[in-house]
């Protein structure tokens, strides 16, 4: 194991630094390699949360930080949709036609766009 070696090691040195940063990273590496549909990088989500952070300062004009969070509660499920390979437009359509036809407000969370 790594932590067997750091004795044998000069403490500042740049082997030591990476054996200690894997190490207290060492929950999450396991979790990272025993589930494969987990993400070494964060790239996807940073390119998919981008129009929307482009587009922050259109939500200033929003008129009211009820707007703005409204406007922000939006665009995350679009973009929900959108990584979760489903069309924005047709759910959005679908989910509104459903709860205007009366579905449970308790069961919303079942309407969200994830598969």
């Amino acid at each position: 194991m790594l932590s067997g070696k750091l004795p044998f090691l000069p403490t500042r040195s740049k082997l030591a630094e990476a054996i200690r940063y894997a190490l207290n990273r060492w929950d999450d590496l396991k979790r990272f390699i025993d589930d494969g549909r987990i993400d070494l990088d964060t790239n996807p989500v940073e390119r998919a949360i981008r129009p929307v952070a482009l587009g922050r300062k259109n939500a200033l004009f929003a008129g009211s930080e009820g707007g703005a969070d409204r406007w922000a509660i939006a665009a995350s499920l679009i973009e929900t949709a959108k990584l979760n390979g489903i069309e924005p437009f047709q759910w959005l359509r679908n989910t509104l036609e459903t709860m205007v036809a009366g579905f449970p407000a308790s069961r919303l969370g079942e309407l969200l766009p994830v598969r």
